[in-house]
């Protein structure tokens, strides 16, 4: 446990995994009726990261092999909205951060999930430096994101990407949304532009991209979710290091 410049004592990295990681594996058991085998978390004092792995319940699974994936995705996204708020405010008493920005997204088709919180805490200010997070192949990947952005929508005015770990690489785009996005957004339509996105996007990320040759590692998991009032999107890439 370190003390901040602000006389605020703050968890270390590796007991904000284990409490953060106990603490979602409950709430979200209590919520779906089981909760993930596993629970994995990464945590740079601005970007936090939360994998999970094995989480799909006996219900979903019958519904999933009755093609009924979407009624799954709109339920999941129903109970998310009524959890987020709790597990903002227990990120805030844990690590002190201020979450701005919540996403997530779920890999059915493999049982998994993932949550990227971003914000601020009281000892930094400022979104992480790029070069801090820097890795081999990060232009390159910039312009593979650019590529498959344009497909689905149109080319991001701004890329950002950050290696957390070996294994968690965050990709935040900026300003990817188009008129009629926009428009629907207006409308409230954003539980429709939701799926037609993730279902769209996801696939053109699994089939178009080549992030493993330009990576240089195999891809395990490929996650995707948007903000639509601040026109951003992250997208996280699960990678598996061969070394």
């Amino acid at each position: 446990m370190l003390l901040s410049d602000k006389g605020m004592f703050i968890l270390d990295n590796k007991q904000v995994q284990t409490e953060l990681a106990g603490f979602i594996g409950r709430t979200l058991r209590e919520s779906f009726g089981k909760g993930p085998e596993s629970v994995f978390v990464s945590f740079n004092h601005t970007i936090m990261t939360v994998y999970l792995r094995n989480f799909i319940s006996p219900s979903e699974s019958v519904l999933l092999g009755q093609q009924h994936e979407t009624m799954v995705q709109t339920t999941r996204d129903l109970l998310m909205q009524t959890l987020i708020p709790e597990f903002k405010a227990y990120i805030k008493i844990l690590t002190h951060m201020e979450v701005n920005e919540f996403y997530y997204d779920w890999g059915l088709h493999n049982k998994s999930g993932l949550f990227v919180c971003i914000g601020i805490t009281p000892t930094e200010s400022e979104a992480p430096i790029d070069k801090k997070y820097s890795y081999p192949g990060q232009e390159n990947l910039h312009r593979e994101i650019n590529k498959i952005s344009l497909l689905a929508e149109k080319t991001p005015e701004e890329v950002h990407s950050y290696l957390l770990n070996e294994r968690t690489l965050v990709v935040i785009r900026e300003g990817i949304l188009v008129p009629i996005e926009k428009e629907l957004i207006r409308l409230g339509n954003f539980e429709s532009l939701r799926l037609a996105k993730r279902n769209l996007e996801k696939r053109l990320l699994h089939s178009s991209g080549n992030f493993e040759s330009i990576l240089n590692t195999k891809v395990s998991d490929i996650f995707v979710d948007w903000d639509f009032y601040r026109d951003r999107s992250v997208i996280v890439l699960i990678l598996s290091p061969t070394s």
